[in-house]
């Protein structure tokens, strides 16, 4: 099963949710994310929160893409970006509803990056338990 987390520049909640996901659904589904528009590097802050709280370097393991380098999804998950999302191909779409927190200092990541952890284990079990 494969999980494409979209937003608009790839930049910041959905590469956060690439990454929860790799970290603690990887045994369930595949994750990338993509955006309708790339941002030239991945939050720095998003970089942080997740350093801090699992040691993974996302630079390092993850890039921003667009919609068109992504393909064969079963799940389309949208961030809450308030954009029309082009239509990418799948069996089940649903619309997290993040605020972005670029620009809101450390805290609002924090917060942020925990919301992203609780609806990650939701979606890993809701698939696990065939609720998808």
């Amino acid at each position: 099963m494969k999980v494409a987390f979209i937003c608009v520049h790839n930049s910041c909640r959905s590469q956060m949710a690439e990454a929860v996901s790799k970290i603690l659904a990887s045994d369930v589904f595949e994750a990338v994310s993509a955006g309708t528009h790339i941002a030239p590097e991945i939050n720095p802050m998003a970089v942080e929160i997740i350093q801090d709280k699992y040691g993974v370097d996302i630079r390092k393991t993850q890039y921003s893409k667009t919609l068109d380098e992504i393909s064969d999804v079963d799940i389309v998950v949208t961030m809450g970006c308030n954009v029309n999302c082009p239509q990418v191909v799948c069996s089940h779409r649903e619309d997290w509803g993040l605020d972005d927190p670029s620009g809101l200092g450390y805290e609002a990541f924090e917060k942020t990056l925990k919301l992203i952890e609780e609806k990650v284990l939701d979606l890993k079990d809701r698939i696990e338990n065939l609720r998808i």
